[in-house]
């Protein structure tokens, strides 16, 4: 078997708290026979001290001892930095070897640009969040962890914000009645968010495109509202939602107004593969909702369900909070375990796949691409780009198509 050495790097977003692997988690790898360096401080944020990784067998190495320059494969929450740090430190993939392979959640169909880079400076690349969501793929399916973390911390921030009981209290000082919360999306994210509200005894209505979720809310309690769309409606990919004509968008910005005006908490996670948020809530929606009452955009990254959504930011507008900060970095300890869980059940996968060094390139391994796991998650390979739709997502942006520059 070929020892791999393994770098675990931190995060260089702003705000990102998690780290790609946990101490479990190096200990994982360090049992399959392959050796695991970890940059000092990179669990800190996550509450993994250097000293946790030391005594699960990995290497504690100083950031600035050229872990980068070691790694034959190096993991990421996100996508290696591309620009210098404000500290005027290079971009962190310039650091990357050629012949190296990152494994991350790398949001290609957004950072396409930065895909093409590491093809270029020939490393090959993973995508977490291009897991195919099929039943032997789901232990690897960070999308859909990272989903369920953030549905629900947008409630738990939310409930904190917004200043009323969710439950029905009846108390000598009078009765409270629940507090009403509206999930625009019925998917990973938004379901934890359904039942989370729930559990805390609010009264929840959700909406959604797709038909098919109406069971899986009214399961969890919640009033199911959506439009009656046409048979075989789109649905992208892996049961995401798909952009909709305007003129349906426009029908559901309707249908919406009268729920919004109602709700204390709006929570919305409607987000389409690769594309821009579809802006759900109008400004003059905000505009009328009662002083006090709250948005948290789970879309924000991606411009945002809120027309009101700073990207990063908590802000009041005319009384109403909209948090455009929420995310699954906000519990970086629970995140980081389950985001470490799917990587290294991923690496199980890929080092299953009969690794062995390619004597021609150096690589550690060649994978398997006619495995649709792998196939769907690989980007780059031996200098090229060879992911289909981000090749495409490319190809449209060399050629000035419109849309093909998604909001980041």
């Amino acid at each position: 078997m070929v020892v791999v050495y393994i770098a675990v790097t931190g995060e260089s977003a702003p705000g990102e708290r998690r780290v790609a692997l946990t101490p479990e988690g190096a200990g994982a790898l360090i049992s399959l026979g392959h050796q695991v360096g970890v940059a000092s401080g990179a669990g800190a944020y996550a509450q993994f001290p250097d000293r946790a990784y030391a005594e699960a067998g990995a290497e504690v190495v100083p950031p600035e001892a050229g872990l980068l320059g070691r790694a034959d494969l190096l993991l990421k929450v996100r996508a290696p930095a591309d620009a210098p740090s404000r500290q005027g430190a290079s971009a962190e993939v310039d650091g990357i070897r050629p012949g190296a392979v990152v494994v991350g959640m790398l949001d290609p169909l957004r950072k396409f640009e930065l895909v093409a880079r590491l093809a270029r400076q020939g490393v090959a690349a993973f995508s977490l969040d291009m897991v195919p969501r099929i039943a032997r793929a789901q232990s690897m399916d960070a999308l859909s962890s990272m989903s369920t973390v953030a549905g629900y911390r947008a409630v738990v921030v939310g409930a904190a914000l917004c200043g009323r009981f969710f439950p029905l209290l009846m108390t000598a000082a009078g009765t409270e009645a629940p507090a009403r919360v509206l999930v625009l999306g019925a998917g990973v994210a938004g379901l934890q968010a359904i039942a989370t509200a729930r559990r805390l005894g609010a009264l929840v209505r959700a909406f959604d495109t797709r038909a098919a979720a109406r069971q899986q809310v009214e399961s969890l309690g919640a009033t199911f509202l959506g439009l009656a769309l046409p048979a075989g409606a789109p649905e992208a990919p892996g049961g995401y939602a798909a952009r909709l004509a305007e003129e349906v968008e426009a029908e559901e910005r309707a249908l919406l107004a009268d729920a919004v005006r109602q709700a204390d908490l709006v929570v919305s996670t409607a987000l389409v593969p690769g594309g821009p948020a579809p802006v759900l809530l109008t400004r003059e929606m905000v505009a009328s909702m009662h002083p006090g009452s709250v948005i948290v955009d789970l879309a924000a990254e991606a411009g945002g369900n809120c027309a009101a959504t700073v990207p990063g930011e908590c802000t009041v507008v005319g009384g109403v909070v909209v948090d455009g900060s929420c995310g699954p970095w906000d519990m970086p300890y629970t995140a980081s375990r389950m985001y470490s869980r799917n990587l290294v059940a991923f690496l199980r996968h890929l080092f299953a796949g009969g690794l062995g060094r390619d004597a021609a390139s150096g690589r550690p391994w060649a994978p398997d691409l006619s495995d649709p796991i792998l196939q769907s998650t690989c980007l780059v390979w031996d200098g090229r780009v060879v992911h289909a739709g981000v090749a495409e997502r490319s190809r449209l942006a060399r050629a000035g198509t419109p849309g093909a520059h998604p909001a980041a």
